[in-house]
């Protein structure tokens, strides 16, 4: 593992694999969350099993926070490496005009993102975590009459989108995931070697999916804001 990280194509693949990773993820998260505009029983319910299911939480959980930490430790690295090797390719032409904002800028949409993501690990992941491993009550998790005991998938939704600041920090975070997947998603598909005849049909996928999930959030975050 440490030798194919050490080369530049090596990097670039493991970056790449960890992000369909993260894209599958994201996917699955939107799929789960939507259900909240449409059932909030069925969102309770799936929740409540995602939150509970063994498999989940000791297995994908720690395999997903794994990937997250990797891809963003190595698109750090990959950021500081290009950087580097810019420097005398810059002088002699202009970057800018080879490049697309959106790939000169992967750095700063990305670091937004992680920003995000402390900021929804502090909303949903930790309260959820002093539930069900530290005050160790879960008998509240799916009983929307005992407000002390557990920890209400579908009532703790809503109330986290009564705040207009914390919806606008939502939407600038979407915002920005959706720039940095119209280019991250076609730079992974290229890491993979992903150009065939197929490529046109990628780009279109991944354009939809980079424009359509982060909207998708913003839609749940909104709507939960005017329906609280």
């Amino acid at each position: 593992m440490s030798g194919i990280l050490n080369s530049s194509i090596g990097r670039k693949f493991a970056m790449a694999l960890s992000a369909f990773f993260l894209m599958f993820f994201l996917l699955q998260h939107f799929s789960i969350n939507i259900l909240s505009v449409f059932s909030p029983d069925t969102f309770n319910e799936v929740s409540h099993f995602m939150g509970t299911f063994p498999l989940v939480q000791y297995v994908l959980q720690p395999v997903l926070i794994f990937g997250v930490v990797f891809h963003f430790v190595m698109g750090f690295v990959l950021e500081i490496k290009n950087n580097k090797a810019r420097q005398i390719s810059y002088a002699k032409n202009n970057g800018g005009a080879n490049s697309s904002w959106m790939s000169r800028n992967m750095i700063w949409s990305g670091a937004a993102i992680l920003a995000f993501v402390c900021l929804h690990f502090y909303d949903f992941w930790f309260p959820e975590i002093n539930t069900k491993f530290i005050v160790g009550d879960m008998s509240g998790l799916m009983d929307p009459n005992n407000a002390e005991s557990g920890f209400r998938y579908y009532e703790e939704l809503q109330h986290k989108f009564v705040d207009l600041w914390r919806v606008a920090l939502y939407v600038i975070a979407f915002v920005f995931l959706a720039l940095h997947l119209l280019h991250g998603f076609d730079s992974a598909f290229q890491s993979v070697g992903a150009n065939n005849k197929y490529t046109k049909g990628l780009k279109r996928f991944s354009k939809i999916y980079a424009i359509g999930i982060p909207l998708g959030f913003i839609f749940i975050a909104v709507f939960h804001f005017l329906n609280h």
